[in-house]
């Protein structure tokens, strides 16, 4: 390892401010260390910020409170019968057996979670799968008055909500004029935002270093051991030294065009996430040799863009659940045709948007639109409108099907029947094409008055005019990195530890394989990994370092 005179020195380096960093770097710091954060943006918290903030996790403290039964056996034969055989059994028993410590530990922390009552895993008939909810947590609401100066350096922009009032979790999204004032003044907010500032807060509190516009270019190897990163900032290229080890927690490789064409298993565009997902940290741990896992997996989202918008510099999208679940809409692919389960969970549309035609040899649902009526946009708005008004006007619209049809460039024959047959079975609530209103989580955030019957995302398109919204394959981050053991410790192509080097989060090899459990099913591992990966790096002495490369010179 090349040191320069002066170098700065931690126990435990962090790269990456989203949720997985900060409990990495919060976990190190409560355990003695000496921590640095370097986050690659001008802002903190990643795409945390952007998110929800959910977290799945199984068999919590929080359900048990309310009376729901779930048990270690349920979440791991749930999780395995999902896996399509791409789950390593002891990452997976990792996860599930942290959680108990991981809660108990965050409730001495600025982040206190919360259960959002009822909401449902994704794939609730599965076995061990649960129909009324019980493993879905939030971050309860937080003031950011508490970070000083610190507030205005969150990526992302204020939600004043909990899961429960935005239309994904049964609410209205929009808040009485006297709550929303009284939030706005005291500076409260929930969602993303709020778990990020409360893990912040928490780093802070502990002393640890928070450095923004650092970007993380080469770890710096000593004996085989990670001792260190090179950095380029505001000041330079330069080096920090990291006496106990490097955590990697940088996020996806979503936004490097190169990296998703050459590992991901079918096309995305306009990512969900922030821009600086690009890879850094894949790249950092394949140059010291880490093993690769889960690589042709990412968390898929059907999105829309938003004509205008911007969103760190990049086009602003909007992802696209309520709109496909709710009655009066449907969706449809270039030739007019539907093709899945509109209500399915967002996860899941990705294998729809990756059915390869073996004969034209081209994807077979993309382009793909979500077509809806005038009865849906007067009973449940949509795309940023309220029930009753009048949706973007960007939204395609036209009088009658035919003329929508030759808007968007489909078959107009084609969607008048596709229409018409689905309507027959939005008026019985039975859909025998694609099975839509079958599963529990189907309708959870459609028309929550009739949920869970056939009126929760059942309902025919028949009054125009008629609207249509072209969707994209996108993802929320992808899923594959370098493999860790269950302490996080990254594994070596040989699948030996990479002595000094851990990951959490959206840039190791994804725990739960291809698997999106549930609402939070990402942020729950990331949570969970990056509190195991603080804490097993700061088990790590300088006396291990120093007995470590001992024994490398001696070989």
């Amino acid at each position: 390892m090349s040191t320069i005179a002066g170098s700065t020195a931690y126990d435990v380096v962090v790269l990456g401010s989203g949720a997985s960093g900060l409990c990495a770097a919060l976990a190190a710091a409560d355990d003695g260390a000496k921590v640095a954060v370097f986050e690659k943006a001008q802002v903190v918290g990643g795409t945390t910020c952007l998110s929800s903030a959910v977290a799945w996790m199984p068999d919590n403290k929080y359900a048990r409170e309310q009376g729901v039964r779930d048990s270690r056996t349920d979440a791991l034969d749930y999780l395995q019968s999902l896996s399509n055989g791409m789950i390593l059994p002891e990452m997976v028993e990792a996860f599930v057996d942290t959680i108990p410590e991981l809660l108990d530990w965050l409730d001495t922390t600025p982040l206190k979670m919360s259960l959002v009552p009822g909401y449902p895993d994704y794939h609730p008939e599965q076995q061990g799968g649960k129909p009324g909810g019980g493993r879905s947590l939030e971050p309860q609401l937080f003031s950011l008055q508490r970070l000083g100066e610190w507030a205005a350096r969150l990526g992302g922009t204020p939600r004043r909500m909990l899961v429960g009032e935005t239309p994904i979790g049964g609410g209205s999204g929009f808040l009485a004029p006297e709550v929303a004032r009284e939030r706005e003044e005291r500076q409260v907010e929930g969602l993303g935002r709020a778990m990020v500032a409360a893990l912040l807060q928490g780093c802070l509190d502990k002393g640890v270093d928070v450095h923004l516009g650092e970007r993380a270019v080469e770890l710096l190897l000593e004996n085989g051991a990670v001792g260190g990163v090179c950095l380029e900032g505001p000041l330079g290229r330069h080096e920090v030294l990291a006496r106990q080890g490097v955590v990697l927690a940088t996020g996806g490789f979503e936004w490097d065009k190169d990296l998703a064409r050459d590992f991901l298993r079918g096309p995305i565009s306009h990512p969900a996430s922030v821009p600086t997902n690009t890879g850094d940290g894949l790249r950092m741990a394949m140059r010291v040799g880490a093993s690769l896992g889960n690589m042709r997996e990412a968390w898929w989202v059907p999105v829309c863009t938003l004509p205008g918008e911007n969103a760190y510099g990049s086009q602003a999208v909007y992802l696209v659940q309520r709109e496909r679940t709710v009655p009066h809409s449907i969706m449809i692919n270039r030739e007019g045709k539907r093709f899945a389960n509109e209500a399915a969970n967002y996860n899941a549309m990705g294998g729809a948007f990756h059915e390869l035609d073996p004969t034209s040899f081209d994807y077979r649902n993309l382009p793909c639109w979500v077509v809806f009526d005038a009865q849906m946009v007067e009973r449940f708005g949509g795309f940023g409108a309220a029930p009753g008004s009048a949706v973007p006007e960007w939204v395609t619209r036209a009088d009658d099907l035919a003329g929508l049809a030759g808007k968007i460039g489909v078959p107009a024959h084609a969607l008048v029947e596709t229409v018409e047959r689905w309507n027959g079975h939005a008026r019985v609530g039975s859909d025998p094409d694609f099975r839509r209103g079958e599963s529990a989580f189907d309708g959870f955030v459609g028309n929550r008055d009739a949920y869970p019957g056939a009126g929760s995302t059942f309902g025919p398109l028949e009054r125009g005019p008629f609207y249509a919204v072209e969707l994209h394959s996108s993802t929320l981050g992808t899923k594959g990195g370098p493999r860790t053991t269950p302490r996080s410790e990254v594994l070596s192509v040989d699948g030996e530890v990479i002595p000094g080097l851990f990951a959490a989060g959206n840039v190791m090899a994804g725990p739960t394989g291809m698997v999106y459990g549930g609402a939070g099913g990402t942020l729950g591992p990331g949570l969970v990994f990056g509190y195991l990966a603080g804490r097993t790096a700061a088990g790590r002495t300088t006396a291990d370092v120093q007995e470590e490369s001992a024994a490398a010179v001696c070989a």
